[in-house]
């Protein structure tokens, strides 16, 4: 059996530290990649069974780190040359932000217990994983599918607006559908995964009224989009 493919949330801790202590990098014996070899350890992404007794050890941790020399132009060496498409991605996407890097790799430490201790829906087939990967990515999905919350926030827009129209496209279930459709709007959750935190109550305002359809672009690729930004599509 061989050990799963790094996802995007490791390879985020990963480069994560590449930058911030370029000591360890292909240093397997350093203090810094067994800390992050013994926290990949603890992600809970992947199923016990596609895990071997080597998973993610010192060892693997160093030569990952390695593969990110490769793509920084202040390296004058060649680097490990061998890795995947994966890490180009995520360097591209975080290598001139390290903010937003250090906020992604905060939120997924920050996630791992609240994972571990609810029932974390995994990711439908037709949502792209967020830019800050898997773990995330479920956070959101749970929060948003929260149907205590979901019934509160369509009260409220009934009781403000007395319809549930899409926050995107105004698409009225009711009105197109009649009685069929009467209550029938899908909630999505705003605030963005880099910045969700195990602890704190989602609240109403973090809610939008979506139809399935504009829902389902918004996560349809990555990043994903905003409300903004799919009402701008809109009116392309």
């Amino acid at each position: 059996m061989k050990n799963p493919n790094w996802t995007k949330d490791e390879l985020i801790l990963a480069l994560e530290l590449y930058f911030r202590d370029p000591t360890a990098r292909g240093n397997k014996k350093h203090p810094e990649v067994i800390n992050l070899s013994r926290l990949l350890n603890r992600l809970p992404i992947h199923l016990d069974n596609e895990i071997e007794t080597n998973f993610r050890n010192p060892t693997g941790v160093a030569m990952k780190l390695g593969n990110f020399l490769r793509f920084d132009p202040s390296y004058t060496g060649k680097g490990l040359d061998r890795g995947n498409k994966m890490e180009e991605e995520v360097w591209n996407l975080y290598s001139s932000n390290i903010s937003a890097l250090i906020l992604a790799k905060d939120a997924i430490i920050n996630n791992i217990d609240f994972v571990k201790k609810n029932k974390v829906i995994n990711t439908p087939d037709f949502i792209e994983e967020a830019s800050e990967g898997r773990l995330l990515t479920r956070v959101h999905i749970t929060r948003e599918r929260n149907q205590g919350l979901i019934k509160r926030k369509k009260k409220s827009v009934l009781n403000e607006t007395g319809s549930l129209k899409c926050e995107v496209c105004s698409f009225d279930f009711k009105q197109v559908y009649g009685a069929l459709g009467e209550g029938f709007a899908e909630c999505h959750h705003v605030k963005p995964v880099s910045l969700l935190k195990p602890n704190e109550k989602t609240k109403i305002k973090d809610l939008a009224i979506l139809c399935a359809n504009c829902h389902r672009m918004i996560h349809r690729e990555r990043p994903w989009k905003t409300i903004e930004e799919l009402k701008a599509l809109l009116l392309n």
